[in-house]
């Protein structure tokens, strides 16, 4: 009798940056920003935050300018939404990961709270390695559109990228960001969208962990995810689980179409 032969499972598609499609059409981020505007008074009526302090990272190249909107709605939601402290988001060293934890530590210590973090893209990788540092000072960490990747060749930013800081950024070289693919030790959620232009969508979906982790699709571009109606709903509904619980994210009947939910492979 002929042996069976054993079907090798496929292997993933080697790490590539988003079609150069969705990069040309990122500028449909000025739709999305209207849309958030014409539906404040909806996002207005999220449900409401318990006043615990968050801070807001931005992403590459950006500074508090571009999640301005975004705090003030979690401002209007009943949160204590703050920027970040440190300018235009360009060079990862240690005098930046330095004032991250001083502002950590500060949100922290002035509530008596732990503080929720949420980034964007690159902010969203600086959130969740902060969070590995100091978990007990953190309730939870949302990034959107972020490169949780290990592998940079997922970003069309790469280049722009090492240019600035250098194939090994100085926060690097202390053995940190070496497994950026590991979720933090708190409730972790990634948005992302299979329409970025700036990170391929599979380099921001997290692998299953012991940890509480999960992964939120949206229609969106990369540069609207900070301004994104559907990734504000998804924002708020994360932010608002009382402390010391969790549990996926479901949406709401009439709102399920805002959210595909399409293989992950």
């Amino acid at each position: 009798m002929a042996a069976s032969a054993t079907l090798a499972a496929p292997s993933a598609p080697a790490p590539h940056p988003p079609h150069r499609f969705w990069t040309l059409v990122e500028g449909r981020a000025m739709f999305e920003l209207g849309a958030f505007y014409m539906s404040r008074p909806f996002l207005s009526a999220l449900p409401k935050g318990d006043g615990h302090a968050v801070q807001v990272l931005p992403g590459f190249m950006a500074s508090n300018t571009s999640t301005s909107p975004m705090r003030r709605l979690l401002r209007d939601l009943g949160y204590d939404a703050h920027g970040w402290n440190s300018g235009r988001n360009v060079r990862v060293d240690n005098a930046l990961i330095a004032r991250l934890e001083t502002q950590l530590h500060r949100l922290n210590d002035d509530t008596g709270r732990k503080v929720s973090l949420v980034g964007w893209s690159l902010g969203g990788v600086l959130a969740r390695e902060l969070a590995k540092l100091h978990p007990e000072r953190v309730r939870l960490v949302v990034s959107l559109g972020s490169p949780i990747s290990d592998d940079r060749n997922h970003t069309s930013a790469a280049r722009l990228f090492e240019l600035l800081n250098g194939k090994e950024p100085e926060a690097m070289q202390g053995g940190r960001f070496r497994a950026l693919a590991e979720a933090p030790p708190v409730p972790t959620t990634s948005i992302f969208t299979k329409t970025d232009g700036i990170v391929h969508w599979r380099g921001s979906v997290q692998k299953p962990a012991a940890t509480r982790t999960e992964n939120i699709e949206v229609y969106a571009s990369h540069c609207g995810l900070g301004v994104n109606p559907s990734v504000m709903l998804a924002l708020a509904d994360r932010l608002a689980q009382p402390e010391g619980t969790w549990a996926p994210f479901e949406a709401p009947l009439a709102f399920q179409w805002m959210f595909p939910k399409t293989p992950l492979d």
